[in-house]
């Protein structure tokens, strides 16, 4: 039977200025989010509000298709901004709940966009609410059917939580591969290979002659890697090292602000850049003019890697001639030719790797990692024929975990797809 909304809706009239409205004392609303919670604060309001009392059913005006409407059943009323709106409703001829569905359903979009100009791109006000004529059952009618949709939502619940668990699994399974591959268990050790002993003297070799042709200044010796720092033991023919004595220039970037220039041809990028090894310019990256570039420039070729230390620790790039500028949140560091990068890139990937930057990082709220600690991390280093090894395995071994991740995230959107079935075939398709 069609029938009108404002039939068993009724808005509640109340409104208030928001001088009025501070002095009332309330708690207010300042989200429903998609899956009908409510969720309060205390905080000043400077636009008009609404009133809520409890067992009123709140809207948003907004989001109302995509779930955000929920039935407020605190003790003390509480406010809402003009966004939403808040209605009273009659027991004897509505199901409250059946009715939080329907609202979900394409059936009520397709009524909206049919009865009201504009559909609902916009924002739903009551005023378009309320008159619109929707299919509804007897009350007895609407119970049953509501108890057909809370069975299949348990049961599609049941889904979301198998693919939950999924996603933890595949998580920690990316960081086994990573643990073990770090820690010589990944692939067999060949007793051919080069020492990583003689690699090291190889390295410093490099080093010397970038000295001597001037192109690097001499560094301070590191402590030697005490005891204590060693988490694990290596196996035979590899070493802890230091990650300075493998690079040959370590820095971080600029520590201010820059000139921005909106036709500038280079980025001015920082930590949250930097995903996968990969540089991600955004869509609010801002831009530095070349002038501006060359004033703060450093010494990056395509042995460098950048890594997040301010902030989100961890993220990583490679430097691949881009045209950017160096933020104070993230570090580069130059590797020797002796070393394979993308080895290096999976040490920076693993657990043990943020375990080392949370354990040494200042801060309470935002950690930094000074870079006199990114120097300082050691590095379990195999020879160079492993370390290929190592990349090769770790790269078949991610992939067929990004297969599964993509089967993961069908799983995830079939269940969404058949909340809406069950919806579609509930409420009809019209």
């Amino acid at each position: 039977m069609k029938t009108k909304i404002s039939t068993f809706l009724k808005e509640r009239q109340d409104r208030f200025k928001p001088i009025e409205a501070n002095k009332l004392g309330l708690q207010r609303l300042y989200k429903i989010n998609f899956s009908g919670e409510i969720h309060l604060a205390e905080k000043p309001t400077n636009t008009n509000m609404i009133l809520v009392k409890s067992g009123d059913l709140v809207i948003s005006g907004i989001n109302v298709e995509k779930g955000a409407v929920a039935v407020y059943q605190g003790g003390e009323d509480i406010l809402a901004t003009i966004h939403y709106s808040s209605y009273e409703f009659d027991e004897s001829k509505i199901d409250i709940d059946y009715f939080k569905w329907f609202l979900k359903s394409d059936s009520f979009r397709k009524i909206v966009q049919s009865q009201t100009r504009g559909g609902i791109k916009t924002e739903l006000k009551s005023k378009k609410f309320l008159p619109l004529e929707i299919d509804l059952p007897d009350l007895k009618s609407q119970k049953q059917i509501l108890k057909k949709i809370n069975s299949m939502e348990n049961e599609i619940k049941q889904l979301e939580q198998n693919v939950f668990y999924d996603e933890k699994l595949l998580k920690k399974l990316r960081q086994s591969i990573l643990q073990e591959a770090v820690q010589g268990k990944l692939v067999p050790q060949n007793p051919k290979d080069e020492s990583a002993v003689e690699l090291l003297k190889k390295i410093k070799k490099e080093k010397e002659k970038l000295i001597e042709e001037g192109k690097i200044k001499k560094q301070k010796e590191l402590p030697f890697i005490e005891e204590d720092e060693i988490p694990y033991e290596l196996p035979r023919g590899w070493v802890w090292v230091r990650l300075n004595d493998l690079v040959s220039l370590l820095g971080d970037g600029l520590h201010g602000t820059p000139n921005y220039s909106k036709e500038g041809e280079y980025f001015f990028i920082n930590g949250n850049n930097l995903n996968k090894g990969q540089i991600v310019i955004k869509e609010n990256t801002k831009r530095v003019s070349k002038e501006e570039y060359n004033k703060y420039k450093k010494i990056l070729n395509e042995r460098t890697l950048f890594v997040s230390i301010n902030g989100t620790l961890g993220n990583i790039a490679f430097y691949n001639s881009e045209k950017i500028m160096l933020g104070k949140s993230a570090c580069y560091f130059n590797l020797s030719n002796k070393i394979d990068k993308n080895y290096i890139k999976l040490i920076i990937e693993t657990n043990y790797f943020l375990d080392y930057c949370f354990s040494n990082a200042t801060g309470s709220t935002i950690k930094n990692v000074s870079l006199n600690s990114m120097r300082l991390f050691p590095v379990p280093l195999p020879s160079l024929a492993e370390q290929k090894r190592i990349v090769e395995k770790v790269d078949s071994l991610i992939g067929f975990c990004d297969e599964l991740e993509l089967r993961i995230g069908e799983n995830k959107e079939s269940s969404e797809r058949l909340m809406r079935a069950v919806l579609g075939e509930t409420f009809g398709r019209e």
